[in-house]
């Protein structure tokens, strides 16, 4: 006798619904596809493909569901969708290391500006997002890849709830203190303001300047840029506590039984953080996007000192 096929969804999936965010996410990407080119801000491609992964997820789910009962669209939209916020994620720790080192003197770049040695900021939030990453794509394929029919498939779902759910929890706790550290840094990085005042080339009163011997004019005004990225930061936050608490529930939650949580506390979050950036761009604001900072641009105090005494 034939094992009856079983919907990988508890609920009635919208079409519509899927529809929408999937062309709001596309048209977003391809702006910052446009976007990134145009300000060749290299360093920021992990947004782009981030957008990107959002719009193909979303329309892959199209695809899910016409064929709810199929593994492979089920697992591809699941794990794009699930995955795509972690690049965002890493996007704002590269971003927000590129402004700590347009703003902060050599001299000043010490442990107590950030609670981390500002040289690390990047490698060490990138390198927890990279384990958050893997973490939580090895819990998605598990999850996704369970066939509803399977005697064991409680038993395996859980194991890969299990699984992404560490992930989940991780970038959490390490997101959540990069959040306090963003936001702290509004406060800590108005020491250097008079320092990055005088690097201003003149006129000091126009939309772009000159900062320093770069020779690409930026907006002055960086502070708008910051503020973009704790907003962004603020919104990951809420979905990563979203995926928390749906992976914590488990297949039979009530997150898994609601479709609208979903849209609600993860796509309708995460479209404002590409958005966002279309308007407050960091090739807007941020003279070095390069994949690699020139060797003068991350030069540290430490640097600094050992010049000073070879001199």
């Amino acid at each position: 006798m034939t094992t009856p096929e079983i919907s990988h969804y508890n609920y009635d999936p919208s079409i519509p619904a899927a529809a929408l965010f999937g062309a709001l996410f596309l048209l977003s990407a391809i702006a910052a596809l446009f976007q990134w080119i145009r300000y060749r801000a290299w360093v920021w491609v992990v947004m782009v493909f981030a957008a990107f992964m959002e719009g193909i997820g979303y329309l892959l789910r199209i695809w899910s569901i016409k064929n709810v009962t199929k593994k492979p669209p089920y697992v591809a939209q699941f794990a794009l969708i699930v995955l795509a916020p972690v690049l965002m994620a890493a996007g704002f720790y590269v971003v927000f290391g590129r402004i700590v080192y347009h703003v902060v003197p050599p001299a000043e770049r010490k442990t107590r500006v950030l609670w981390v040695s500002p040289r690390f900021v990047t490698p060490i939030f990138v390198t927890s997002d990279v384990i958050c990453l893997f973490l939580q794509l090895v819990g998605a394929i598990k999850v996704s890849s369970v066939n509803p029919t399977d005697p064991n498939a409680a038993q395996e779902a859980k194991k890969g709830r299990n699984i992404a759910l560490v992930g989940v929890v991780l970038q959490l706790v390490v997101f959540g203190f990069f959040c306090i550290t963003a936001a702290r840094f509004n406060f800590t990085s108005r020491a250097f303001t008079a320092d990055f005042e005088k690097r201003i080339q003149p006129p000091t009163d126009a939309k772009y300047v000159q900062i320093d011997d770069y020779p690409k004019k930026v907006k002055k005004n960086w502070q708008q840029l910051l503020l973009a990225v704790n907003v962004g930061c603020g919104l990951i936050l809420v979905r990563t506590i979203y995926r928390t608490v749906d992976f914590s529930l488990g297949r039979k939650g009530y997150t898994e039984e609601h479709e609208w949580c979903a849209y609600v506390f993860d796509a309708l979050p995460m479209l404002p953080c590409v958005v966002l950036f279309i308007f407050f761009h960091p090739g807007k604001y941020l003279p070095y996007l390069s994949l690699r900072l020139p060797k003068h641009a991350r030069q540290s105090a430490h640097d600094n000192i050992e010049m000073g005494q070879s001199n």
